[in-house]
């Protein structure tokens, strides 16, 4: 383990007010404690190059890690999210704790180097494979805050309830017996998870109604009046079929369903809602609600693109998540985001907003403030009292050589051909380093020993 350093110097660092030179953060107890602009480097200081708030990611399935890559064969009809959910639910029909555990360690640790210091896990694997709960019927809520703990990662558990496999109540697959629950076994659930992750410095735990599908409208009900005031998670209009099915239901489309029918507020996080009337928009984005965007998966599913322009127009707040995490890295979901704008609207930097804003700002920014709100953490801005939660970036990369302030912002997540992140730190201790993961190596010898049984190799 690296030793917690009291002090940490940046040539160049984002302060709330604004990007500052020579910046000298002092840290204790893993917070800051003083900002020191302007700083004269004492003799032989170590120093670093680009300093950043981590970013927090929003929604996770940490054990898709396991999956990615091996949907890319084209089956015998057209592919197309359902399709592919078939195939996730044959894998994770193997997993067990121990493999669940090793999973999500490797996706913490490539989000830490990929510039997250916060992940939204949003986890509704729960039970043994024939449906059966686990002794601990928390069993694998407590091997996610494992894998937190090693990595180091902030951690915000979303316990997911499920129970049905369509509207109105439908009877769930096969597939889907590992996620059930009904609420009295949701409420130990809860119970458990929040045992899991005491230990955790900053850790959060909300609740996640996994979608309409999954709850009925009662269900949904007692859900949001369980835990008053923390974060509530749900999955809404991410595919066509999802809104056919819910106006088939309720002769309502799915966003507009929740606005008429539950009290949607600044605690509520909407993954997804990909599919939305400008109605929907204007009333959904006035709620101070957060919009999950998980634009890599999104484009990956073949979902659709999230209507960026009127939401940001609207005024409404976003945040980004790695989702099936079929690939892992902040730059990677903003670069994502904003060219999914440009190209339906066949313009260029589009969610810039205004002239002369940096789009690599702009993106950030809202990432970084939309994403804390949804995740009921503190923002981890490099100010006194926050926590020391702070990414740097290597200024030796070719995207990054001879730049400085937003610019550097935009080639990071526009320019970077390689991992930019080369250093992390969390509460304070340093995670990353040269741009791996300070226990990398064990790390991803468990990963891969798991894949071997896991693939059959």
């Amino acid at each position: 383990m690296i030793a917690s350093p009291t002090t940490l110097l940046f040539d160049e660092a984002l302060l709330p007010g604004g990007w500052a030179r020579q910046v000298r953060l002092h840290l204790a107890a893993g917070r800051i404690t003083a900002v020191e602009p302007d700083a004269t480097p004492g003799a032989g200081e170590p120093r670093h190059q680009i300093g950043l708030p981590g970013l927090p990611n929003l929604h996770s399935h940490a054990f898709q890690r396991a999956m990615a890559g091996l949907t890319e064969t084209r089956g015998p009809a057209a592919d197309s999210f359902w399709t592919w959910r078939e195939v996730m639910y044959r894998f994770l029909g193997r997993m067990t704790p121990d493999d669940v555990q090793a999973v999500a360690a490797q996706a913490y640790a490539e989000m830490l180097e990929g510039g997250f210091t916060h992940v939204g896990e949003f986890h509704y694997l729960h039970h043994q494979p024939d449906g059966s709960t686990y002794a601990e019927p928390a069993e694998m809520a407590v091997r996610i805050a494992a894998a937190a703990a090693q990595t180091c990662i902030g951690l915000t558990l979303l316990p997911v309830f499920y129970a049905h496999g369509g509207f109105g109540g439908a009877d769930p697959s096969p597939g889907q017996r590992r996620f059930l629950n009904d609420l009295d076994g949701f409420a130990r659930l809860l119970a458990g998870s929040q045992s899991a992750v005491a230990a955790l410095p900053g850790a959060v735990v909300g609740i996640a109604p996994h979608s309409l599908r999954a709850a009925t409208p009662g269900e949904l009900a007692e859900l949001a009046a369980i835990a008053p005031g923390t974060p509530l998670h749900i999955h809404v209009a991410e595919q066509t079929r999802e809104v056919e099915d819910c106006l088939a239901w309720s002769g309502q489309r799915p966003v507009e369903w929740l606005l008429d029918h539950t009290a949607v507020d600044g605690r509520w996080c909407l993954i997804h809602a990909t599919h939305m009337t400008e109605i929907e928009v204007t009333r959904l984005a006035t709620t101070g609600a957060v919009a999950g965007l998980c634009p890599v998966t999104e484009a990956n599913l073949g979902d659709g693109v999230f209507p960026g322009v009127s939401w940001q127009q609207a005024g409404g707040r976003i945040g980004v998540g790695t989702d099936s995490n079929v690939l892992i890295g902040a730059a990677d979901e903003l670069r994502e985001m904003e060219y999914a704008q440009r190209l339906t609207g066949r313009a260029r930097n589009v969610l810039a907003g205004v002239e002369g804003v940096s789009t690599g700002r702009a993106l950030f920014d809202a990432a970084l403030s939309g994403g804390a709100r949804a995740m009921g953490c503190e923002q981890p801005i490099l100010r006194v009292g926050a926590p020391a939660d702070i990414v740097a970036l290597d200024a030796d990369h070719p995207a990054l050589m001879e730049r400085h302030g937003d610019a550097l912002l935009n080639g990071w997540i526009f320019a970077a051909n390689r991992p930019a992140v080369r250093s992390v730190w969390m509460h304070g201790q340093q995670v990353v380093a040269d741009g791996r993961h300070i226990d990398r190596t064990a790390i991803t010898n468990r990963f891969r020993q798991t894949l071997r049984t896991l693939l059959g190799n």
